[in-house]
């Protein structure tokens, strides 16, 4: 699944609480330290918490971009862990409502950026707002973040039924199965969703790896550490770092 230096790389969920965001991070963190240049963007328009997760306090963030008081570049952070980052900022609603102008415009910055990284990694968070719509039909491949429980499935296929939609050019698709039970439950809801997507929108996204469910990744959240520092050796560390060797292979 190699992707050329630059590539856009969206993360989404239909809902909240899959661990989009959590997966965005230490997917970052593990890239990163196997030697990639990585950008990690805070796209998640009003509910952006990157920075919280992190335990950072930004100075600039994408809302300070878009207000036209800042570059694009400047809002670049540095995690000493090895990535870099643009912060958003949680609250801000009316970011999901952005003109495509704007949006555009964003987009074309962050192209410029991106020629200096390996990946451009963005949270788009959960939701259909039509702003996040926009970004995922823009950006060169779309990973959807989807858990067991019925209700993340069902809005995790209305993701893919709006993006088939806005999309005018076909890119790859993916999905991580997070807080799986087992390797053997994330398979079958993998299949489940490829199914509903092979029947009805004559596409198939590819699996690209399961997380199992770990009580430590709640440890670190709430220490504000990325896990793959707190917890390198947890099962869920062990997932991650699978799935970052087939990024790069």
């Amino acid at each position: 699944m190699m992707h050329p230096p630059g590539t856009l790389l969206a993360s989404a969920s239909g809902k909240g609480g899959v661990g989009t965001t959590w997966f965005a991070i230490t997917r970052a963190h593990a890239l990163a330290a196997r030697g990639r240049r990585i950008l990690l963007v805070d796209a998640d328009f009003g509910l952006a918490n990157i920075d919280i997760q992190l335990g950072l306090m930004p100075e600039h963030d994408l809302a300070t971009v878009l207000a036209g008081s800042i570059a694009l570049a400047d809002a670049v952070m540095r995690h000493e862990v090895g990535f870099d980052i643009i912060p958003g900022r949680s609250g801000a609603q009316s970011l999901a409502t952005l003109p495509v102008g704007v949006l555009e415009a964003v987009l074309a910055s962050l192209r410029t950026l991106a020629s200096g990284y390996d990946l451009v990694l963005l949270d788009l968070g959960s939701g259909l707002a039509p702003a996040l719509r926009h970004l995922a039909a823009r950006v060169d491949a779309l990973l959807l973040v989807i858990t067991e429980e019925p209700t993340s499935l069902t809005d995790g296929y209305a993701v893919l039924k709006l993006h088939a939609q806005d999309c005018s050019r076909p890119i790859p698709l993916h999905v991580v199965v997070n807080q799986a039970t087992s390797p053997a439950s994330g398979q079958r809801i993998f299949a489940t969703i490829a199914q509903a997507c092979r029947r009805y929108l004559a596409t198939a996204p590819d699996l690209l790896g399961i997380i199992r469910r770990d009580d430590r990744v709640r440890d670190a959240i709430r220490r504000q550490t990325p896990l793959l520092r707190r917890h390198p050796a947890t099962i869920a560390a062990q997932d991650i770092e699978a799935i970052a060797a087939t990024i790069l292979t």
